[in-house]
């Protein structure tokens, strides 16, 4: 063995065709592989789940950096944010353009934190959006990408596609709203009818094209010290200047150590409907839960009644997003010798979504394992959930 470490990433919380199975599995071993590399050669969490995102976010096939979703502009505007549990320092991006790798970013924001203040006693910075993040970026070493190089065939042809639905869904609004001037009551109704048939075409294309298949990656390092982090490209079609959970603080990603009051280390990453998973903060209300002597029932109640069920989402017809979870604990079999120590570590992931895609591997394993997970048969998505995981046990450093 060769110490406490592991590592699960997920390929987001949308919808995963069975064509493109293979590539979505391909992208999480590599981001799992990269991480446990960086494990295996002594770097801590925080340095393995960034490496996992760059994996991530450099694949054409995910929501984040390139290949993400463009907004209404015909650009793209990334959010990213890590947590490290050791510190609980956090560092973020919104609504970021420019930049090949946000996760970069906001890693170099938590880092420039713990450094402590800035000269006159100034706070340093945990959250930067828009111009703002991409020229302190630059002015600390990140190179800028050409908006060209991040952009994708496929993004760029579901951005065409996407616009022409929304032209005429705004066509036949603008119509309906002039009819309703000169037709009676009866009449009108029915325009209004046919405009909403219009709007769900709309919806259903953009959910089928992968809007929301936010990255991330949750990791235990050999000191038993986790991490977690999250990047996306948000919504397609979305307002320029909307920053979604994965930029948010306690929405896109969680982690903490054990301490004191906190018997278990966890880290969660979310994926799903930014305005969603923002105003349930679903991220820390999981790891919150995650402190519950059953794991999986713990997750269970949180996304039945943090989530699906929430006071804050009563108005939403269909509430999407998933989670993926990682505890541990550090247990030793002989009170009389640390020798025999080991982490145990749980592993579960969750979604409201159609789909969604893990990978998990540790410092052990010769290759990583990878799953879509899928709703239920019968199920409808953003009313019912999936719920998996698993349990592995990792050994001391000295074994």
């Amino acid at each position: 063995m060769t110490g406490a470490r592991g590592e699960v990433c997920g390929d987001g919380a949308g919808y995963h065709s069975e064509s493109k199975a293979k590539e979505y599995k391909h992208v999480c071993k590599r981001a799992c592989l990269r991480a446990v590399d960086r494990l295996r050669a002594g770097a801590l969490a925080v340095e393995a789940v960034t490496a996992a995102l760059v994996e991530l976010e450099d694949s054409p096939f995910t929501n984040a950096g390139t290949g993400s979703n463009l907004n209404l502009s015909g650009e793209i505007e990334c959010d990213a944010s890590i947590m490290d549990g050791k510190s609980l320092h956090y560092g973020a991006v919104g609504a970021l353009s420019g930049i090949k790798n946000p996760v970069l970013v906001a890693r170099r924001l938590l880092s420039e934190a713990q450094k402590g203040k800035l000269s006159a006693g100034r706070i340093p910075p945990c959250f930067l959006a828009g111009k703002g993040a991409q020229h302190w970026a630059a002015s600390h070493g990140i190179p800028p990408c050409p908006a060209e190089k991040m952009a994708t065939k496929f993004s760029l042809s579901a951005y065409r596609r996407n616009k022409r639905k929304m032209e005429v869904a705004e066509r036949v609004e603008a119509e309906c709203y002039q009819t309703k001037r000169a037709r009676q009551a009866a009449e009108n109704d029915r325009d209004l009818g046919s405009l909403a048939r219009v709007r769900a075409i709309v919806d259903c294309g953009e959910n089928r094209s992968a809007c929301l298949d936010t990255v991330g990656a949750i990791v235990v390092d050999q000191e038993g010290n986790v991490a977690a982090a999250v990047s996306s490209g948000g919504l397609a079609m979305k307002h320029p200047g909307r920053v979604g959970q994965a930029a948010h603080y306690g929405c896109g990603c969680w982690a903490q150590n054990a301490g004191n009051a906190v018997p278990y280390s966890t880290a969660v990453s979310t994926s799903g409907c930014g305005e969603h998973l923002v105003r349930t903060m679903l991220a820390r209300e999981c790891s919150t839960a995650m402190q519950a002597e059953d794991a999986h029932q713990a997750l269970l109640e949180a996304m039945q009644t943090k989530f699906i069920s929430s006071p804050f989402l009563v108005t939403e017809d269909c509430v999407l997003g998933g989670v993926i979870v990682l505890r541990c604990c550090k247990c030793v079999e002989d009170q009389t010798s640390q020798e025999d120590a080991h982490t145990l570590v749980e592993f579960l992931w969750s979604h409201t979504t159609e789909s969604m895609c893990i990978g998990y591997m540790s410092a052990q394993d010769s290759k990583a394992k990878t799953h879509i997970s899928r709703l239920p048969p019968g199920t409808v998505a953003g009313h019912s959930l999936a719920i998996e995981g698993g349990v592995c046990r990792l050994g001391n450093k000295s074994d």
